[in-house]
């Protein structure tokens, strides 16, 4: 009787490690408490026995749906998705059943970057994000989904991410990317409808480590540094192509509304390539998807000290170059808009303090570009023109119907004016209705004016909407002569 119970117990534990071996396999970000995105053809995929039928019973709706597994035991699977609402039940089988609980229809938006995308609501050491305790304690909210991809490089592409959805509560609140919760606090709350925020971020990461091999072929210095299969990579985060073999390659094809982006100070020194090389990033992810051209919104670097002087004592204003390349790409790739931190940098710091501006003002630009909420102001003026009339320059500006508003009353603190030397000099600059006019006494005839064209400017122009006008420069001097104090 022994030896009868030994081998029933025997195969009920093969049984039971079949099954187990058999169940459908799918990367972590589908799973409980997951957002897929409403009104699409939603995507699936993973693994099962190879030659297996898969079969998706989502719960909002009797229909089901099939899917041959290949003989590598990978399948994938699309559908379509109503409205948004929840919570749902998914059953996903290839004879033995997975199912998925809690599960929402709505708008997914994936978040992605460095440092300052990364910095979650507790802040970083010694460095806290204003107004987060409060915040996070208020978080709870059932329809705001949160998912954070953990680090990874590597030097082949991986099919799987580690990290897990939550609801949004105070404990995955605070570990969770602050300009990101911002963000979709404010678009669950305006828009009355699930939110999944998916960050894939790492802190100090260049933007050539997000990019495809592919991508980078366009860049040879970048390409060149691109590590071989099962090679040393240099730098876990800035090694071109380990991060988007690491973390974002599994997410790709995965149904998105569209991307928000946090990053550019690590290329600060590479100002140069930046928008061409941001550029190429987008298009080849949105070619990747292969979705169209979804919306893309991205931070302008806020303004910090870098500090970098060379021995002649020149300061190189890099920040400002860099931040003037993230301006040309609004211009360069369609559906894409860019939210200004003038007003939200630290000069002390690279992490500035204010997340809430941030994450707000890429809420406007999603609510009022591919929501198309009416009645609010969402993108910030931009540099037109200038004219010189005698010794004074007037600037006009695009996207300002509204005109223009100081906060410094009238006035502005932020403009520099040269000559035909090409040495900048302070001055004085003042609103008059829909135009700016600088004058300085040390610039009898102006032939280029600068705003804010430091590394660690504050500015000072803004909407009547509050949204601040850009750092800008009207010259294209690659080795203008250094400004006068």
């Amino acid at each position: 009787m022994k030896k009868l119970a030994n081998s029933i117990s025997l195969l009920a534990a093969l049984a039971v490690g079949f099954a187990a071996e058999a169940e459908v396999k799918m990367p972590a970000f589908f799973s409980d408490n997951m957002v897929l995105q409403q009104l699409t053809d939603a995507r699936m995929w993973g693994e099962a026995k190879p030659g297996s039928t898969v079969t998706v019973a989502p719960g909002w709706t009797t229909d089901k749906y099939e899917t041959k597994c290949g003989k590598d035991g990978k399948w994938r699977i699309s559908f379509p998705t109503p409205a948004a609402g929840g919570p749902y039940t998914m059953t996903v089988s290839d004879g033995t059943p997975l199912t998925l609980s809690n599960v929402m229809l709505g708008e997914v938006w994936l978040c992605s970057g460095q440092s300052n995308m990364e910095m979650p609501m507790k802040g970083f050491k010694n460095q806290p994000v204003d107004g987060a305790n409060m915040a996070v304690l208020e978080s709870r909210n059932p329809d705001l989904r949160l998912f954070t991809v953990k680090r990874k490089s590597s030097t082949v592409p991986v099919d799987d991410v580690t990290g897990k959805w939550d609801e949004a509560a105070p404990e995955a609140v605070r570990n969770f990317s602050a300009t990101a919760y911002f963000f979709g606090r404010r678009l669950e709350q305006i828009l009355d409808v699930p939110v999944g925020l998916i960050v894939v971020a790492w802190g100090g990461s260049a933007c050539e480590a997000w990019m495809n091999d592919e991508m980078l072929a366009a860049f040879p210095e970048a390409a060149s540094r691109i590590p071989a299969v099962d090679g040393e990579i240099p730098s876990k985060n800035r090694t071109p192509s380990v991060l988007f073999k690491g973390m974002l390659n599994p997410l790709v094809g995965l149904a998105i509304q569209g991307v928000i982006w946090y990053q550019g100070e690590d290329n600060w020194n590479r100002a140069h390539s930046y928008a061409d090389m941001f550029s190429t990033m987008i298009n080849g992810w949105r070619g990747l998807w292969n979705r169209g051209d979804f919306p893309f919104y991205y931070c302008q670097i806020a303004p910090y000290d870098y500090a970098i002087i060379t021995e002649s004592g020149k300061e190189i204003i890099n920040s400002a170059y860099l931040r003037e390349a993230q301006s040309k790409v609004e211009t360069m790739v369609p559906n894409t808009g860019m939210a200004v931190l003038m007003d939200a940098g630290w000069a002390e710091g690279i992490h500035p303090s204010d997340k809430q501006k941030p994450g707000e003002r890429l809420a406007l630009l999603a609510l009022g570009k591919t929501y198309g909420v009416k009645g609010i102001g969402y993108e910030s003026p931009v540099y037109k023109s200038m004219e010189v009339k005698g010794d004074t320059v007037v600037v006009s500006f695009d996207r300002a119907p509204e005109w223009i508003a100081g906060k410094h009353s009238f006035e502005s603190r932020q403009f520099q004016l040269a000559g035909e030397d090409r040495v900048f000099h302070p001055a004085k600059a003042w609103i008059s209705r829909s135009k700016v006019m600088v004058k300085s006494d040390k610039v009898p005839h102006p032939v280029a004016v600068r705003y804010a064209f430091e590394n660690a400017s504050e500015g000072d122009l803004f909407s009547t909407d509050g949204l601040p006008v850009s750092s800008f420069r009207s010259d294209d001097w690659p080795d203008a002569r250094p400004i006068k104090k």
